[in-house]
């Protein structure tokens, strides 16, 4: 379960592209509060904080919105920029710590497979219910030691106390297979291209060193 992260916010009276393109370029992300029958609120959220808190699935915010009692609210939808991956807006839904509320959790894979197998994943995701202030963020499916033809399935899953399963109880999660000739090209190709990567970004760390210490002298 993640924590309450408490973050400053104010009311926005400006609205649309251009507004929203001000609001980032001054460090603030537009968003809005909507639930419970209230009217829609529109505020801005300073960028770092918002970003590093928004970093767990399902993150629960305390609002200190201006002139009004701190909201407690869940994060629904993180609108991205598809280059710069930067946060272009948020859609926040208003919660009460008493309410249950479902929300989809991402699965994540721990220890390692015996032999040549590999653990693939079929679902990226369950969808769960549970009270706002217990909701995972992520639930974890441990595959270490199992061999070819294991399979979990969301009903064997450990979720916890207080949280109930939404999803198909008899949707394979994960599946222990060994892989193909081409799965295991595609892997290596996979591998070659993150080598590539790093190791440019080494020769550019490098490089960037030694232009500074020419610089110094």
């Amino acid at each position: 379960m993640a924590d309450i992260i408490t973050i400053p916010a104010t009311v926005r009276t400006t609205f649309g592209k251009g507004a929203a393109r001000r609001l980032r370029r001054d460090g603030h992300i537009p968003a809005v509060i909507y639930g419970h029958g209230q009217e829609p609120i529109h505020v801005a959220l300073p960028e770092h904080e918002t970003t590093l808190a928004t970093r767990t699935a399902n993150a629960l915010l305390s609002l200190d919105v201006e002139g009004t009692e701190p909201k407690l609210v869940l994060v629904k939808d993180i609108q991205k920029d598809p280059v710069k991956m930067s946060i272009e807006h948020l859609d926040l839904m208003n919660v009460t710590r008493s309410e249950k509320v479902e929300v989809e959790v991402p699965i994540s894979l721990t220890g390692v497979t015996v032999g040549n197998t590999v653990a693939e994943l079929s679902l990226q995701t369950i969808t769960v219910s549970a009270p706002v202030v217990e909701l995972p963020d992520r639930i974890e499916v441990s595959v270490d030691g199992a061999a070819e033809g294991t399979r979990f399935h969301a009903k064997d899953l450990d979720l916890g106390e207080d949280v109930e399963l939404v999803t198909d109880p008899e949707a394979l999660v994960v599946a222990v297979i060994i892989p193909s000739a081409k799965d295991m090209g595609d892997r290596a190709d996979e591998v070659a291209e993150e080598q590539a990567e790093a190791a440019a970004a080494a020769d550019a760390a490098a490089a960037g060193t030694e232009a500074g210490a020419t610089a110094a002298e």
